[in-house]
């Protein structure tokens, strides 16, 4: 098989999350550069009823096996070399107190498990960040991990305008309403700020149980599809994520490929995605002052928040390319084919 062309199968669960578009977005990058793969969508149940899905059948074209690290081990051919990618840093004991005992406990004995397997028969594992990768082989199995950044389709994602700030200062959050988000921040964040600020945010309607104590100042857009988030980065004056702890953290990547400053925890995977001071603003996690402090910053200082947005774009599209991913899949697969 060593002269042979990638072909790859991705057996995969839908779970509408950003791994469905993780890999909806790499198998269309591998279409368009003429290498053949495809996805079998299994229904979410999949992930935690698997006996209750019948095993998809291998395509006869397919060599090459492509899986999330959490699909069980009913669904994968193992005659194929396969190749593994893991997105998450769950198993960080720093996430405890925001899972919940009944999470905990699915992380803990059902998800690990089918990891372990999945990466002791993996022909190579890849991690979304070296943070996952580290968190991975200190709790679940300690084999070499590759890394590969999750990638970004630049032209879609870019800075459309020459942003002048606006007033208010417009900030803007993407992301789900949970307490593991850094969510619980922001209102205190805002109310610091005053009314020279606002903050668009996507809480939905999960955000309305908390609607008692979210000042004037914080707007609710509700869910957006790709191109309203766009439309948003690219109309916002920076970005903001107080998030506590990211496998990756995808949307501030795309918040820099729109040349939108932003202002992020100093934590997890995070740290990678951001030089302080350089191509974002990175603040003490928890902590509310740190916040309010960088974005005043950046309403106040004109140069700097240029500066940032342009060094973000020029950042984003040398690390964070869809097409630098799909190219650091395809020589990860023909490694794999190799050997076999």
């Amino acid at each position: 098989m060593k002269n042979t062309k990638p072909a790859i199968w991705f057996p995969t669960v839908k779970t509408n999350t950003g791994t469905d578009r993780f890999t909806e977005q790499l198998v269309s990058a591998l279409n368009q550069r003429g290498f053949q793969a495809e996805i079998t969508w299994l229904p979410h149940h999949a992930e935690y009823l698997p006996w209750s899905v019948p095993v998809p059948q291998k395509p006869s074209w397919a060599n090459v096996v492509h899986v999330n690290t959490w699909l069980h081990p009913r669904f994968i051919p193992y005659e194929l070399p396969i190749i593994a990618t893991l997105h998450h840093a769950i198993h960080d004991p720093q996430l405890q107190p925001y899972k919940g005992w009944l999470r905990s406990q699915y992380h803990k004995r059902w998800i690990k498990p089918i990891e372990r397997k999945i990466i002791q028969r993996a022909a190579h594992v890849i991690a979304v960040s070296h943070f996952a990768a580290h968190i991975t082989q200190q709790h679940v199995l300690n084999k070499p991990i590759d890394v590969i950044y999750n990638g970004i389709n630049t032209r879609l994602f870019f800075s459309s305008v020459d942003r002048k700030s606006q007033h208010p200062f417009r900030l803007l959050y993407i992301g789900a309403w949970r307490k593991l988000k850094g969510v619980e921040l922001l209102a205190p964040i805002m109310q610091e700020l005053g009314n020279d600020y606002i903050l668009y945010y996507t809480g939905g309607t999960v955000a309305e149980k908390d609607q008692s104590y979210i000042p004037d100042n914080m707007i609710n857009v509700g869910r957006l599809n790709q191109q309203q988030v766009i439309q948003a980065m690219q109309t916002a004056d920076a970005f903001l994520f107080p998030s506590k702890s990211e496998g990756f953290g995808l949307v501030v990547a795309e918040a820099m490929a729109c040349g939108l400053p932003v202002v992020i925890s100093d934590s997890s995977a995070l740290t990678e995605l951001v030089d302080h001071g350089m191509t974002g603003l990175l603040c003490k996690k928890d902590d509310v002052s740190a916040f309010v402090e960088a974005v005043r910053q950046l309403a106040d200082d004109e140069a700097l928040r240029k500066k940032l947005a342009g060094a973000a774009r020029q950042y984003a599209e040398k690390y964070f390319e869809l097409n630098t991913m799909m190219e650091s899949y395809v020589e990860i697969y023909r490694q794999a084919l190799a050997v076999t």
